[in-house]
């Protein structure tokens, strides 16, 4: 059976939050544990170079992120954890990357866009302070994405964007440089739905740059309750029925509790339980988790030089499959070693042509196939779809139903003076091969 390789990481600009343990290192580490996955998870130091020029935090941060996640339960037998910059493929594989990214699809990023709409509202030039490093952070994420051929990326649903890049690069590069074959698997996107998006003390996505965090294991014990104290409710008194639905202090309590413990704590709120006691509740709901993971966090920043062996062991692993995807990468963009080459003893007989599906993106941001039989003669179309998987979806369809799978179906018509009959002999065709 074929193992689903599941890929994530965390930039190490700061310390792990809640948030950062329910959206990602949590997600990830339950993802290790299935007897069929085969997961990399990597710290992303050369990101946090984007938004941080403090050598000190970041070195500070690799550490935590590091102890954070060990802490949490990942097994460093079962998967492969390393650090970005260990893995030097990475940006090898960034630039050969960046060489067939169109500039247009990174203007369109989230994250430049947000900045350029600061500058302009500042009434700064709109490139004002963005680095390059910013610009063409969502090819670096590809590159750290694509090198190990991941099938599944767990991320939060802000990262959808760059997941979706991520798959706009590789198909392009294998329909360039691929010869008949994909060098890069198109990565899913995967989304725990259950609670995606930690909101943070006010209700915003907890996020450093908020200043609105609950922290995971600095502080201890009392960081975590003073943190919790101050998560915003409204004035409501105890024995005040409250709307459970518009609390974000049960959004987090929902991150940890079953559904049962979910539906009883909301009934309670209703029923006039004052947010005092619900804040209790929440804190020591949290600590059940959080407690055993701290003491073995702390036992782990006391001894960095073994975290240091774990990472370089991991490097190691990760770079024993890297390398090899690499080299066929760069040969196929012909930069092979150099090498005398015989004359073919005979031409080679042309190989004759055959109908071809062809899926295309146009400037609307709809996605598209096509069907033209041998001699290019177009014979049927499609309306444009949200996702570029509907149109595959769509293409192996055809090919498993025939014409038949159309049966009236508005997303898909027969170009002008071309019957039913032609497209299934076309059909034929294509799959006698």
């Amino acid at each position: 059976m074929m193992s689903l390789r599941v890929l994530t990481g965390i930039t190490t600009s700061g310390t792990p939050h809640l948030g950062n343990y329910v959206g990602a290192i949590r997600p990830a580490i339950v993802a290790s544990q299935s007897p069929d996955s085969d997961c990399f998870f990597f710290m992303a130091d050369y990101h946090a170079l984007i938004k941080c020029d403090d050598p000190a935090r970041i070195e500070r941060s690799r550490l935590e992120i590091a102890a954070t996640w060990l802490a949490a339960g990942l097994d460093p037998e079962r998967v492969t954890f390393y650090r970005q910059s260990d893995v030097p493929e990475v940006t090898e594989l960034n630039w050969l990357l960046t060489c067939v990214t169109a500039k247009g699809q990174m203007n369109r990023a989230h994250a430049y866009k947000a900045s350029t709409d600061v500058n302009e509202a500042a009434g700064e030039d709109a490139d004002a302070g963005i680095t390059m490093g910013l610009f063409c952070y969502p090819i670096l994420m590809a590159a750290d994405i694509l090198l190990f051929n991941p099938h599944k990326v767990p991320v939060g649903r802000d990262q959808i964007q760059h997941i979706e890049m991520t798959r706009d690069v590789a198909a392009r590069f294998n329909h360039l440089f691929g010869q008949g074959s994909d060098l890069f698997v198109l990565p899913e996107a995967h989304i725990e739905e259950h609670v995606a998006t930690l909101p943070g003390l006010d209700g915003r996505k907890m996020s450093k740059s908020y200043d609105n965090t609950i922290p995971l294991f600095e502080g201890g014990h009392k960081a975590m309750k003073d943190a919790i104290a101050k998560i915003v409710t409204n004035s409501l008194l105890p024995g005040d029925a409250k709307d459970p639905d518009n609390s974000h202090l049960v959004t987090i309590f929902e991150a940890f509790a079953s559904k049962e413990q979910t539906q009883q704590f909301k009934d309670e709120l209703r029923a006039g339980l004052g947010w005092g006691d619900a804040k209790k509740r929440l804190l020591d709901l949290i600590e059940r988790d959080i407690a055993p993971m701290r003491e073995r966090y702390e036992a782990l920043m006391a001894h960095p030089e073994e975290i240091e062996a774990l990472l370089q062991a991991g490097a190691a692993k990760a770079r024993a499959t890297a390398a090899p995807l690499l080299k066929k990468v760069r040969e196929s963009l012909g930069l092979r070693a150099m090498q005398a080459v015989a004359a073919p003893i005979a031409k080679a007989e042309k190989k004759a042509a055959l109908p071809l599906f062809k899926q295309f993106r146009l400037e609307d941001g709809l996605f598209y196939f096509n069907f033209s039989a041998a001699d290019g003669r177009l014979l049927l179309q499609s309306t444009g779809f949200a996702q570029g998987k509907e149109a595959g979806q769509w293409i192996a369809k055809l090919k498993n139903e025939g014409v038949a799978a159309i049966n009236g179906d508005t997303a898909i018509s027969l170009s002008e003076g071309v019957a039913a009959t032609d497209v299934s002999a076309a059909l034929a065709v294509l799959l006698a091969e």
